[in-house]
């Protein structure tokens, strides 16, 4: 595809996280690249090697390549014109320089050559990288300005690039501008949160929004001495060996209620599945067994976690869901009556069952429920 868009390899460049995660050693995942080509002229380019091409972002100068089923967004050199939140009026261009001066941090506007892998850095970009720090291309306040998104983004980036506390500039930028994440879609929201928790260790960094009063706005719900909760969290997952889960991790951080979970996953616009997941965090009592056998793994795992329990990856790897040893019709054949008398002390046998660790034998608990 690279030949079809440019054979020459220098009208196009691989730019921003691929670029950025190959130079840490990272896999690479989304894969964008930054051409002086219009629009059109990628498009009819692509065409002629029969690529498909969708005119995912057109307006704005981006098209997404889909190379055996792999997309590659191709976005023509830009730079704004005017901003407003994040809709932004832009022009193209084909100086380099103004495209990377309208990214986000210095870190994300790092060019690749297609041929000699050769690194165009106009922001400084390369050194930040080295030093571990996150920081906004030019005025923070600008930054934000364009898309307030970039809030977030600056907590998830400095979570997982960044080493010790945040570029106190851009630090102070996103405490001055905190309310404007109120403008923003809940989908945004969520979605950026998800991902600040989902990296290796979210603790420090919640714990800077947190006591700096970044949450505020969009979840109030967080108070800064939950942070440690989150910490003690991600400590067991490491000790354990097992994943990290954005949502058990959010869960640390709210209160142990299921009216306020409840609150929360329909504010974030959370799927059912997680809406679930997480309001059940709240309710925390009985044995691991016991709550995979009635809400599923995941969720055993979950609270198992929260509330320190021991070899829980032992238990999830263990853990086959054991079927109860009666049928309806065996009821009958023991005299229950045929209708809701069945399905009443099916109910019974069962829950005896479970309190019991799910017995083979269901002799003593037929004998204490049919005498």
């Amino acid at each position: 595809m690279f030949a079809a868009l440019d054979a020459s390899g220098k009208s196009t460049r691989l730019v921003g996280g691929a670029v950025r995660d190959s130079l840490l050693n990272l896999e690479l995942n989304d894969i964008d690249l930054a051409t002086v080509f219009p629009p059109d002229e990628v498009i009819r380019r692509l065409a002629k090697t029969g690529i498909r091409a969708i005119p995912t972002g057109i307006a704005h100068g981006t098209i997404t390549a889909i190379v055996d089923s792999q997309p590659f967004e191709i976005t023509t050199l830009r730079r704004d014109v005017a901003t407003a939140g994040r809709h932004a009026t832009v022009a193209f261009t084909d100086r380099w320089i103004d495209d990377a001066r309208r990214r986000d941090f210095t870190i994300n506007a790092l060019y690749a050559d297609l041929i000699t892998g050769e690194i165009t850095d106009f922001v400084d970009g390369i050194a930040d990288l080295a030093a571990h720090r996150v920081r906004y291309i030019g005025d923070p306040l600008k930054r934000i300005a364009e898309d307030h998104l970039r809030i977030l983004r600056f907590f998830r980036f400095h979570a997982r690039f960044g080493r010790g506390g945040p570029d106190p500039a851009g630090l102070a930028a996103c405490v001055a501008r905190a309310n404007d994440l109120m403008a923003l879609s809940r989908e945004r929201v969520r979605d950026e949160v998800m991902k600040l928790l989902a990296v290796a260790d979210p603790a420090p960094t919640v714990r800077v929004m947190a006591d700096t009063g970044i949450f505020a706005p969009v979840l109030p719900e967080i108070a800064r001495g939950r942070v440690d909760d989150l910490a003690a969290l991600v400590a067991a997952e490491t000790a354990e060996g097992i994943a990290a889960g954005a949502i058990r991790r959010l869960a640390t951080l709210l209160p142990p209620d299921p009216g306020a979970m409840d609150a929360v996953a329909t504010r974030l616009r959370l799927s059912n599945a997680d809406r679930r997941r997480l309001v059940l965090t709240a309710t925390r009592d009985g044995s691991l067994a016991e709550l995979a056998y009635r809400d599923g793994l995941a969720s055993a795992v979950d609270r198992g976690l929260l509330r320190g329990d021991g070899d829980v990856s032992a238990f999830a790897v263990a853990w086959r869901k054991p079927v109860l040893p009666l049928s309806g019709g065996d009821l009958i054949a023991r005299g229950v009556p045929v209708g809701p008398a069945v399905s009443h002390t099916l109910g019974a046998v069962e829950r005896a069952w479970i309190a019991a660790g799910f017995p083979t034998d269901l002799a003593p608990i037929l004998a204490q429920i049919l005498r």
